[in-house]
């Protein structure tokens, strides 16, 4: 059996249930099991690779990173955020780039997304896994920095 793959923290903040996502999708783990986080609010806030491997889907709110065939993290940068189209969000990277866990993708301002009536929550989703292939190293409710590590996924 393969070392089992730590997920690092994408953005600051503090940890939350997938439970206590408001949204149906990510709240009931439709995509896949993992942790969110509530982000700081103080000005832009970079969100980084939370895995190595490749970026397969980038969109200004959302990205993947692939790190083999059965290993994909989803980051999704607040809630209904799609409906911004773009706006308040910087990227940093392109589909295609290969990322070490930690590279900046994405760019954006949390409190602008509250601000606008929107949960700046950030699920991080282990895409197609199963609950029990994933062991959660921080507990809700714990303060996390970026880049510290958030789940192993086996």
């Amino acid at each position: 059996m393969s070392e089992p793959l730590t997920v690092l923290a994408p953005v600051s903040g503090v940890v939350r249930a997938m439970a206590d996502v408001p949204d149906p999708v990510f709240g009931g783990e439709l995509v896949g099991p993992g942790l969110a986080i509530d982000p700081v609010r103080d000005g832009v806030v970079e969100a980084i690779a939370p895995i190595d491997g490749t970026i397969v889907k980038l969109h200004a709110h959302a990205f993947v990173v692939t790190a083999d065939a059965q290993h994909s993290a989803l980051v999704h940068l607040g809630l209904d955020t799609v409906q911004l189209g773009g706006a308040g969000f910087t990227l940093h990277a392109k589909e295609g780039d290969v990322v070490k866990a930690g590279d900046v993708v994405v760019s954006w301002n949390p409190a602008e997304v509250e601000a606008g009536g929107r949960s700046p929550m950030c699920p991080v989703v282990a895409l197609d896994a199963k609950r029990e292939q994933l062991t959660e190293l921080v507990t809700a409710g714990a303060d996390i920095r970026s880049g510290a590590a958030l789940f192993e996924w086996s």
